[in-house]
Parts: structure tokens; C-alpha cells; sequence
């Protein structure tokens, strides 16, 4: 597996080792070993699984607060997305921040997201079904998210009329939003 660094701290491109034959492929897809050797040391307690049916669903911006902040591990495993990041943690030279990834059925990529982040994505593709583990329980108090299109980030969507929940449609502004991240030094 390849580990590839982005300009945010502590949020990694995984690269799989991908086996191709004339029956399909094989691929690991998690290994806590290989992830720990490149201090990633985590312990996942739940696999998500979200469905969205059409092109231009926009999922996000979401975050957990502390103590119930999550790391992710997010993959494709049909269609495709633009993944998107954004760093929330207030001494961060990178806050307010973001990168983007396309993960697909096909390039087989998947992205590590540690705590004091905010990620979201948008299908690019119908039908894309996307999984993620995460590191700590779905706690509803502690939900909290900043609105997709904050003038303030900039972020580079692939639509500029995407679906939205009800919920993702109201969130707030970053200079609003609620946050408890720091960088432990």
C-alpha cells in the first residue's frame, strides 16, 4: 500500500496494491499493521455505508466534537466522488483550509481523515455507494457542520446546485461553526 502525505497534517492518500486477473481483483483494503507503521494508529468501531443514487449529492460538511471527534477512513466501492477536507483545528497553520480527492470504483483510492477535520463529498457519478470506518461512535449531541459552500473556504465543488439534505442545507458558516480541535504539540 502506498501512503501518500497531503498539505494537511495528519490526512493521507491510500494507495491499495490491486491485483488484476481475467476473474477480477483482489485487494487489501485495511491493515492495521501497514497503517501503524506509518503512525496511523487507530481503532475503528463502526463501518458506514451511504448510498446515493443520483450525480451532484453533496454529503457534508460534517464533524464530530471532542470527545466524540472521529477519524475516517473513507473508500468508493462503486461510482465516484470528490472528496473533500477541511482543516478545523484552530492552531493549525493549514486551518480553515481544504484539499480534494477523487475516489472511485476504479482508482481504487481511499482517504485517511483524522480528528478536528471536516469532510464531506459530492458523487460525481450515480449510484456510488461509499464506506468509511471511523474511530469512535455516531453521537448525536456532539454532530456539528459547516455549510458546503462557505465563502470563506472556497471550496471547488463539481456543481454549484447540488442535493442536499434538509440538514446539510442549513448548517452554519466556519466563523460560526463550533469546534474544540487542537494540535497536541
Amino acid at each position: 500500500m502506498n501512503i501518500i502525505a497531503t498539505k494537511l497534517q495528519g490526512v493521507y492518500i491510500l494507495e491499495p496494491a490491486v491485483y488484476d486477473d481475467n476473474r477480477g481483483f483482489f485487494m487489501e483494503s485495511y491493515n492495521k499493521k501497514v497503517l501503524k507503521e506509518q503512525s496511523i494508529d487507530v481503532s475503528f468501531v463502526q463501518d458506514n455505508h451511504s448510498l446515493s443514487t443520483e450525480a451532484g449529492v453533496l454529503r457534508g460538511l460534517h464533524y464530530q466534537l471532542n470527545p466524540r471527534a472521529q477519524s475516517k477512513l473513507v473508500r468508493v466501492c462503486s461510482g465516484a466522488i470528490i472528496d473533500i477536507i477541511v482543516d478545523l483545528r484552530q492552531n493549525s497553520e493549514t486551518f480553515g483550509q481544504w484539499i480534494s480527492v477523487m475516489l472511485s470504483e476504479q482508482n481504487k483510492h481511499q482517504v485517511f481523515i483524522p480528528k478536528g477535520f471536516a469532510h464531506g463529498f459530492c458523487t460525481i457519478e450515480p449510484n456510488t455507494q461509499v464506506l468509511y470506518k471511523v474511530d469512535e461512535y455516531y453521537e448525536p449531541k456532539h454532530d456539528r457542520g459547516i455549510i458546503w459552500n462557505d465563502p470563506s473556504i472556497g471550496i471547488q465543488w463539481p456543481t454549484s446546485t447540488p442535493i442536499l439534505s434538509e440538514k446539510d442545507s442549513k448548517l452554519p458558516l466556519l466563523k460560526n461553526a463550533e469546534m474544540n480541535f487542537l494540535i497536541k504539540e
